[in-house]
């Protein structure tokens, strides 16, 4: 067991590595950088540019060294916890980033909870009660949360609290808590306002892993080895937790590191449609602004959430299935 997490977490570093040198090149694709984009505007406007201020901010930050050098020099401060600067807000990236990054771990954890939790008796009950009419309705659910854009589920939804309640759910907590340290109020605050985005950011996720769920465990239900066991005389509950469930559970579990890119993709346009203090809405003015430390801080962490995602999802898989060899090879 050892041996492998010391495997698989070499593979999490080549991997972050691999993932670092291609955020920044993406990050770097569009000509110019942030102070370029700046100069061209306000010489656009007519205004003065003081060059000198410039040309200091471009040697304090290192725009001026060749790409290869920016990248190291940047790699470097991830790894010593230096984010790096945001031109355009003025602020170090620890700073503008503040309680967000946690933020963004509360509500990806509570979505991908979500839709465990829902999924998981659904995708169940689906597939043993195939053809039935709850099967039916509960496949076009499914259905309809897949077509369903999450930023147009979230504009109903705060369209129908407005209307027919009068309330807001947008934002993440109370307007008195915005801003302030956090404490037992603002974590209660926080808690109250998760519903809404958790809900919004998990139907997709949901509907997709009910469909994944009833499609493995039916696989499982008519193989030789369940009718052998139903013959003997074994109760339907007891056969269907001990071999065909434990089973259909293998694409379950291993779907938490693809469903994590998914959560955290779609809660970034939840987060701008509902206003949600994560790290959505600085993302997208950082891609939008090109500044470059703070869409790739951003961006870095959304990648070490998605590959911890898939490590996790890989012990599971161990654990739960002991035909997983963890020492790797051919079986003998």
């Amino acid at each position: 067991m050892l041996n492998y997490l010391a495997r698989r977490t070499l593979v999490m570093v080549v991997t972050l590595a691999i993932i670092s040198a291609l955020v920044f090149i993406i990050v770097n694709l569009p000509e110019g950088d942030y102070l370029s984009s700046v100069i061209a505007e306000l010489e656009s406007q007519g205004e003065n540019v003081d060059r000198q201020k410039i040309q200091f901010l471009r040697e304090q930050y290192g725009l001026d060294q060749p790409l290869w050098r920016q990248y190291l020099v940047w790699v470097g401060g991830l790894l010593q916890g230096d984010l790096g600067f945001s031109f355009e807000l003025d602020l170090p990236v620890q700073d503008v980033l503040g309680d967000r990054i946690f933020l963004t771990i509360v509500v990806n954890f509570f979505s991908v909870l979500f839709i465990y939790i829902v999924a998981f008796p659904i995708g169940v009950y689906s597939a043993t009660h195939q053809y039935s009419w709850g099967d039916y309705g509960l496949t076009f659910l499914g259905f309809l949360g897949l077509a369903t854009p999450n930023f147009l589920l979230a504009l109903i939804l705060m369209y129908a609290a407005n209307r027919f309640f009068g309330t807001s759910i947008g934002t993440l907590m109370a307007p008195e808590f915005l801003d302030q340290p956090m404490s037992f109020a603002k974590a209660l605050s926080i808690l109250e306002h998760l519903a809404a985005p958790v809900i919004i950011i998990g139907t997709a996720g949901t509907a997709g892993m009910i469909r994944r769920l009833r499609a493995n465990l039916l696989d499982e239900l008519y193989k030789q080895y369940v009718v052998t066991a139903r013959a003997k005389g074994l109760a339907e509950g007891k056969l269907l937790v001990k071999y065909p469930l434990r089973m259909a559970l293998n694409p379950f579990i291993a779907d938490i590191g693809n469903l994590l890119p998914q959560v955290v993709s779609g809660s970034v346009i939840v987060s701008i449609v509902m206003g949600l203090e994560t790290v959505g809405p600085p993302l997208v003015r950082a891609l939008q602004s090109q500044d470059f430390f703070l869409s790739g801080a951003v961006l870095m962490f959304v990648a070490v959430l998605t590959v911890i995602g898939m490590f996790l999802s890989d012990l599971a898989l161990a654990v739960l299935d002991p035909r997983i060899r963890l020492t790797g090879g051919a079986a003998k």
